[in-house]
């Protein structure tokens, strides 16, 4: 039990601290480029939807991870936010790499392939349907020069960094008040989150926020395991490294209003809280429930299985589809049905910052699941 709950917190802290890392991220790099980064991206939805699915392949959930921050950030549509669902396949993708590494390359370009078209018709969909997505407006990343022009609308002048100007062409307060932009003091709020990346960046490097990965086999002493998320791990503590260096030098007014109030303060509470929430009803519910029992020889069966199993928002109870598609007791309609439904942990940060988004990509990659697999299955 105390094992259990131990392993519980420490995938909570994994996750809610890639996806913290991902929005101090994203917020710092806006900042710096003035939305210039990502500019290109979010001027084109299939690019958005090509890049977002390839974030899924990368094994693991990390990709997932960040898919979910920039759609949060409203960098990525909602169409590429489902495909990177879709093509997504958790920690069942090492799995699926050590058994049957002849055929997982080909599971996931076809995975590539669903996900990008879908991802593209869902975006067509919406456009033609005027259909808004269901993010919450409250979770909104405004940057701070245009939050200063929101609030200071009455300024008629403003300097190139969209600040207000002064007639004779230099930054004045604003509104009255201080120009916190190139305030820089070692603040309390500063020196917590400089001390808090420090630490999570540790607990990557030494390993201690590693989670097994069931049915993995270990990589040969002194030899490179790809198979492994510890060099993901170390790509994400070296990104640490780059969030470290923007709040040492980012203003007072973005390390209080963006990175604080806005991310501290507001969604990384709620990840958390919601993460440990879930992986707790779901490991305290799996140990009670044998899955196995539930599969027969009749492949329709199993597909709507496989699909309907994947709802759950965790690594694991989708294993034994691998498993059996492996020992060649399960065709590839039933493990299709299950990659495409299920994504791992990625969804788990969704599920804290947009209820609505996670349920209606959800329902969709349930139904294409089942469209996918029975139509392979009936070709």
């Amino acid at each position: 039990m105390t094992h259990l709950l131990i392993d519980i917190l420490r995938n909570s802290i994994l996750i809610t601290g890639l996806v913290t890392v991902m929005m101090m991220l994203i917020e710092s790099i806006e900042l710096e480029t003035k939305n210039a980064f990502f500019t290109s991206l979010k001027k084109s939805k299939f690019g958005q939807t090509v890049f977002s699915a390839l974030l899924g392949l990368i094994p693991g959930c990390i990709g997932g991870f960040a898919s979910v921050s920039l759609y949060t950030g409203r960098v990525i549509s909602f169409g590429a936010l489902t495909a990177m669902m879709i093509a997504s396949c958790g920690d069942e993708a090492f799995m699926l790499i050590a058994m049957r590494p002849d055929k997982a390359p080909m599971i996931f370009f076809w995975l590539f392939l669903i996900a990008t078209g879908c991802g593209a018709m869902i975006d067509f969909a919406f456009k033609k349907l005027k259909i808004k997505d269901f993010r919450d407006r409250r979770n909104d990343i405004v940057p701070p020069a245009m939050a200063l022009r929101q609030h200071c609308h009455g300024h008629r002048h403003q300097d190139k960094d969209g600040l207000p100007a002064n007639d004779d062409g230099g930054s004045s307060t604003a509104c009255g008040q201080t120009d916190l932009r190139k305030s820089r003091k070692m603040s309390i709020r500063r020196t917590v989150l400089f001390l808090g990346v420090i630490i999570f960046i540790t607990a990557l490097a030494i390993g201690i926020l590693d989670h097994e990965h069931a049915g993995i086999p270990d990589a040969a002493p002194g030899s490179f395991d790809f198979l492994n998320e510890t060099w993901m791990q170390y790509l994400f503590a070296a990104l640490g490294l780059v969030v470290l260096a923007f709040i040492v030098f980012a203003s007072d007014r973005f390390i209080e209003e963006n990175l604080w109030e806005h991310i501290v303060k507001r969604h990384l509470p709620v990840i958390f809280c919601w993460t440990f929430g879930i992986l707790l009803v779901v490991e305290f519910g799996l140990s009670h429930l044998d899955i196995s029992r539930w599969i027969s020889d009749n492949t329709a069966l199993m597909i709507l299985l496989a699909a309907a199993i994947g709802i759950i928002p965790e690594s694991g109870p989708h294993l034994i589809f691998v498993t059996l598609y492996a020992s060649g007791v399960v065709p590839l309609p039933v493990l299709l049905a299950s990659c495409i439904s299920q994504d791992g942990h990625s969804s788990l940060p969704l599920l804290a910052e947009s209820k609505k988004s996670f349920a209606v990509a959800k329902l969709l990659n349930f139904l294409i699941a089942l469209i996918v697999g029975y139509g392979c299955f009936l070709l």
